[in-house]
């Protein structure tokens, strides 16, 4: 069996790092290690994500994969999600979750009881996650988007000169949103996909905050 350790990182290098360090944590306790690391940059809401699918080839069966947060694996809609499951199925990796503890066990060999019996538990329980987490990626894209309708209507009230959705002057209320996103670690393919803002925005406004703080 190996373990194998999936992060989906935001763009926040310190998120990655704190998520690294506690993968490595939960395994030295348990007194295992981490054979093989994995990480990319990309939406959790699809399915379009070469380094997971790499972890999947390179698994044998019995291997773990090992992850902070179920969202980090799945913001999946139901059929994607049916699909990455059939996925997982077919090749007998076992999903371990930090936020998941019914998965915990699954890291150490049991007798086939057992593990048969956790195994469907933990199955339940990843679908319960993968739907939560769903619901919450839909609710603040949503909400991202009322938003910025909002402060669209807000700003039909302004003289044209003060209005800020025109494209420049920068929209501050939109930066924000973009921001605040960044900060509850979704990813730069998430906020782009919310906000319609373009890579080299975020880039700018993430720069931009960082010369302010310094």
């Amino acid at each position: 069996m190996y373990i194998r350790a999936y992060l989906r990182v935001s763009t926040q290098d310190q998120d990655a790092q704190r998520a690294r360090a506690d993968l490595e944590a939960f395994t030295q306790e348990r007194g295992l290690r981490i054979a093989a690391w994995y990480a990319e940059n990309e939406s959790g809401a699809n399915l379009k994500r070469p380094e997971l699918f790499r972890l999947l080839a390179d698994s044998h069966p019995g291997d773990v994969l090992l992850i902070e947060q179920v969202d980090r694996l799945s913001r999946l809609n139901a059929e994607d999600w049916d699909r990455l499951k059939s996925e997982l199925l077919s090749r007998k990796v076992r999903v371990v979750a930090l936020d998941l503890p019914t998965s915990h066990m699954m890291v150490k060999a049991e007798d086939e009881m057992t593990m048969r019996m956790m195994d469907a538990l933990n199955s339940m329980m990843l679908d319960m996650l993968a739907a939560i987490a769903r619901k919450d990626y839909d609710d603040r894209r949503r909400r991202t988007t009322q938003g910025i309708q909002q402060a669209k209507e807000r700003d039909k009230l302004k003289p044209k000169e003060e209005r800020s959705y025109k494209g420049r002057p920068a929209n501050e209320e939109r930066n924000q949103a973009i921001l605040a996103m960044l900060d509850r670690g979704c990813s730069w393919s998430e906020v782009c996909a919310a906000t319609k803002a373009s890579r080299s925005t975020l880039l700018r406004l993430v720069k931009g905050r960082r010369s302010s703080e310094d």
